[in-house]
């Protein structure tokens, strides 16, 4: 009993611990300050309106959208064709392949960023939004590849044995039994790499020029000029996106669930 106590404790005190920083700059999203500061003089919504009508910040987030949404379909895409062809046992260096697929998420930031930088402008890609959508992916296909790769694990392969010993192409077999059963994956490693792209800011300093301005890197220049309201009232848009995002995952994969 006195153990359950202290691991229910360490586990509540860890998660306050880590939602805390979330817990002390929601609220000041709302307030009618023009500073950070607590106690809160009184509520009010001008920040959010801030962030929708004034012009740097309603570019921003639609930049976000246009290179997350683009990150995202690369992202998944890639990640997906990469734990595909990862699986296959006959793969010569196969567990060095997957961890030069996982180098992004370990490489500093800064050196990622002047190697994309480097590389992009010899393609004339950089200062374009095709350029930032190919440099937050880089950094979003680990993501993909390790939320797939864990989906594809849990998959009885004797399925598509059975599927193939019926009739059935590779083609047929991949879209009727591999894809449904590692969609919980795909999506969990679509979310990841919406967020990831939403949450970069180095590589975006590197590779975007002034009309690929994002939310984050709008934040980033907001907090050097100007402490403002609106990054709380940004950071409260990041957050209750990210967790919509989340729970609609949560509900598609217990729909996915009940229909196998």
């Amino acid at each position: 009993m006195p153990m359950k106590v202290a691991k229910a404790t360490f586990a509540m005190l860890t998660i306050i611990f880590l939602v805390a920083p979330l817990i002390a700059i929601l609220p000041l999203a709302f307030t009618s300050s023009v500073i950070l500061t607590y106690p809160i003089p009184s509520w009010s919504l001008r920040w959010f309106e801030e962030l929708f009508f004034a012009d740097a910040w309603r570019r921003a987030i639609f930049n976000s959208l246009i290179i997350g949404t683009g990150t995202t379909l690369l992202a998944t895409a890639l990640g997906t064709a990469a734990s595909l062809g990862l699986r296959n046992r006959l793969l010569f260096f196969r567990g060095s392949m997957r961890t030069l697929f996982l180098l992004p998420m370990v490489v500093p930031a800064v050196v990622l960023g002047v190697g994309m930088q480097v590389l992009l402008a010899g393609f004339g890609l950089t200062n374009s939004y095709i350029g930032v959508i190919i440099a937050h992916t880089v950094v979003a296909v680990p993501f993909v590849v390790v939320s797939v790769t864990g989906a594809l694990a849990g998959i009885d392969e004797r399925v598509e044995l059975a599927a193939q010993s019926l009739g059935a192409s590779p083609a047929t077999v991949f879209r009727r039994i591999t894809l449904p059963l590692a969609m919980p994956g795909v999506l969990s490693g679509a979310v990841l790499a919406f967020a990831t792209s939403l949450d970069e800011v180095v590589l975006t300093l590197f590779v975007a020029g002034p009309n690929q301005r994002t939310l984050a890197r709008q934040m980033f220049s907001s907090i050097r000029e100007n402490i403002s309201p609106a990054i709380a009232a940004a950071a409260f848009l990041f957050i209750a996106g990210t967790v919509l995002i989340g729970l609609v995952v949560v509900v598609s994969r217990s729909i996915m669930a009940e229909r196998r």
